[in-house]
């Protein structure tokens, strides 16, 4: 009996630190800081429930100074999650820098994804995600994009919340889903805000979530740099979950446009 639990803890001792080092090479995906812009910041900060997950993201600058933004999530999380994942950005990460259009960047990403789920239809709801992805010029500052099932990135203007809304069902459910783009105007001084549904499904003890209403509270009320703002928001989230087992991978991202 001895010898069969010292068995299991070696083997549970091995696969921890599998899962460890996986967990540092999915990191190595994803930029380590924001593209150098004279007309707006980035920053983004995430933690993966389980080590490993299914949350992506990325900043890429276009050869004419455009800015492409993405955020995702694919379904579950945890090792399954992290390759699907990892597959899937860097389908995406090659289509984007061959050609920053939000279109032509979802329907790849959703053929991609189809692709798997007729391979292996037991397995279709771990081939499918989320996906947001727009382009922002820097002259008009007018940005293109489209939302596939992803939550509704939030903008703050002033004292007002504004909400990009989705424009396509997730991918990965449907051969040729219909997907729309649509266009934002930004102004100088706005705040892009975009995140996965875990950092509003955060829950504390009592089962209660911190939700959208919160989030946007604090976009609102806090008016410092990008990532001050991104470390308060993780406090706050770290503070009402307290206790709690982290259920969901959470990522966020502020984009600032230059006032």
């Amino acid at each position: 009996m001895k010898d069969f639990q010292e068995k299991n803890l070696t083997e549970f001792s091995e696969f921890d630190l599998n899962v460890k080092l996986a967990a540092e090479v999915q990191e190595l995906l994803f930029p380590k800081s924001s593209p150098l812009c004279e007309w707006c910041c980035m920053g983004v900060k995430f933690r993966m429930a389980q080590g490993l997950g299914g949350d992506y993201f990325d900043f890429i600058t276009a050869p004419d100074g455009c800015q492409f933004i993405m955020i995702g999530d694919v379904t579950g999380h945890g090792l399954h999650a992290s390759v699907v994942m990892s597959l899937l950005y860097g389908f995406i990460y090659r289509a984007s820098i061959d050609r920053c259009d939000p279109l032509k960047v979802a329907e790849d990403a959703n053929g991609f994804l189809e692709k798997f789920a007729k391979r292996s239809l037991e397995l279709d709801h771990f081939f499918s995600t989320t996906l947001f992805c727009g382009i922002i010029h820097p002259q008009t500052l007018r940005m293109r994009y489209v939302n596939a099932g992803h939550v509704p990135p939030l903008v703050r203007r002033g004292m007002e919340i504004l909400e990009l809304s989705s424009t396509a069902p997730p991918l990965g459910f449907f051969e040729n889903p219909e997907i729309s783009v649509a266009h934002f105007q930004f102004s100088r001084g706005d705040r892009l805000f975009l995140y996965t549904d875990g950092v509003v499904e955060t829950s504390n003890q009592a089962g209660e979530l911190f939700g959208k209403t919160s989030v946007k509270e604090i976009l609102l009320q806090d008016g410092s740099d990008h990532l001050t703002f991104l470390d308060h928001l993780f406090a706050t989230l770290d503070g009402f979950g307290a206790g709690s087992r982290l259920a969901d991978d959470c990522t966020a991202i502020v984009f600032d446009v230059h006032g």
